[in-house]
């Protein structure tokens, strides 16, 4: 099940209790408290894994909470600190304050990981209450309550091309013959109903190696206004270098003008988010083994005027499949801003600067430096 939006509830541990205690052994007259801290409520930690990629493993638990810490003892010992819950989520999850609404971290790369609510700190024992004029402390503090927030988790894929067109065009079966992703493939409208992520091998092309590919549910004319799948898919190809734009050629489709249904799909586009409308753009003719010629001659001349890379392919007889798939590679490594074949530099931690004594020792005298 692909669940790409959920709402949870979490809740850090409270802190221990600080401990009232006073020493009472032998041999040791007017011990004094002894009384320990209580330990730390355990966090709450958000971290990304490649081993998850859909969020459906928080809309069927959507509360989760950490240990609280232990409660001092006496004898000066202080109480456990409590157990941190750790919780995955697939890369490309944003974390939304649910309150406020504002963005708390954006998932990008694997193995990243934040405090999304801190465990409350333990109270401290009467053993720091005592002073020289008040040696039997009697004085202990609570712990503190942990934190307790709500967020909406927003999960957006992360690929290199996304497919986009009208329902039944083809990018399904195209991201099958690109890739080795078996999604579902049928002669019949919204056969998509969730998007689905493929690799795409170049073997040892000299820009990419490799890079992945988006098919994203078929779109039609009010999809932003919810016709259809609407546009809820949409915020999957947010994040992909370049469009491909998929353009059904034959006579099968029972849409006569290929330009109109470019300017349709860019429209919805344009609706949901104007900087998809304006992301770098390839135009596919699919399905050329039917092809109308009038039709793709039209869509030639509208590619041509726009100035839009143009290729034509037929999935069942493979023509036109390694053009367009190193084309592609091309497109991907121009805007790529960072490249997935190469080891990604982390940000050195600058050292903070040596300060200057503020009082400089003193230069040693003459009868130093006879010795």
């Amino acid at each position: 099940m692909f669940i790409d939006e959920a709402r949870i509830r979490v809740k850090a541990g409270d802190g221990g209790n600080g401990c009232m205690a006073f020493r009472r052994e032998k041999f040791v007259p007017r011990g004094g408290p002894s009384g320990g801290d209580g330990g730390h409520g355990g966090d709450v930690i958000m971290r990304s894994d490649l081993s998850h990629n859909t969020l459906v493993h928080f809309r069927f638990n959507p509360e989760w909470k950490s240990d609280r810490g232990g409660h001092g003892l006496g004898s000066n010992m202080s109480g456990a600190t409590g157990e941190p819950t750790v919780l995955k989520v697939p890369v490309g999850t944003v974390v939304f304050d649910e309150d406020t609404g504002d963005v708390v971290h954006d998932f990008t790369h694997a193995g990243e990981e934040i405090i999304i609510a801190r465990g409350g700190r333990g109270g401290r024992g009467n053993q720091h209450f005592a002073t020289s004029t008040h040696q039997a402390p009697r004085e202990h503090e609570l712990g503190r309550p942990g934190d307790e927030k709500r967020f909406r988790l927003e999960l957006r894929l992360l690929a290199d091309a996304g497919l986009v067109g009208f329902p039944n065009v083809g990018k399904s079966t195209l991201i099958s013959v690109l890739s080795a992703a078996k999604p579902k493939i049928a002669n019949y409208a919204f056969t998509t109903l969730e998007p689905n992520l493929g690799v795409v091998q170049v073997g040892d092309y000299p820009h990419v190696k490799s890079f992945t590919v988006a098919d994203m549910p078929g779109l039609i004319e009010g999809a932003h206004l919810g016709a259809g799948l609407g546009v809820q898919f949409l915020k999957h190809i947010e994040r992909t270098t370049i469009l491909v734009h998929l353009i059904d050629v034959s006579d099968g489709s029972g849409r006569p003008d290929p330009v109109e249904d470019y300017k349709v799909i860019t429209a919805e586009l344009k609706s949901f988010d104007p900087a998809l409308a304006a992301k770098p753009t390839v135009l596919v003719a699919a399905k050329a083994d039917v092809a109308n010629p009038d039709k793709l001659k039209k869509l030639a001349t509208m590619a041509k005027r726009k100035k839009l890379p143009l290729y034509t392919i037929s999935a069942v007889t493979g023509e036109g499949i390694q053009p367009l798939k190193f084309a592609l590679g091309d497109a991907v490594a121009l805007h790529r801003k960072v490249p997935m074949d190469e080891p990604r530099n982390e940000p050195a931690i600058a050292k903070p600067a040596r300060k200057k004594p503020l009082y400089p020792p003193p230069a040693p005298s003459a009868r130093g430096r006879a010795k």
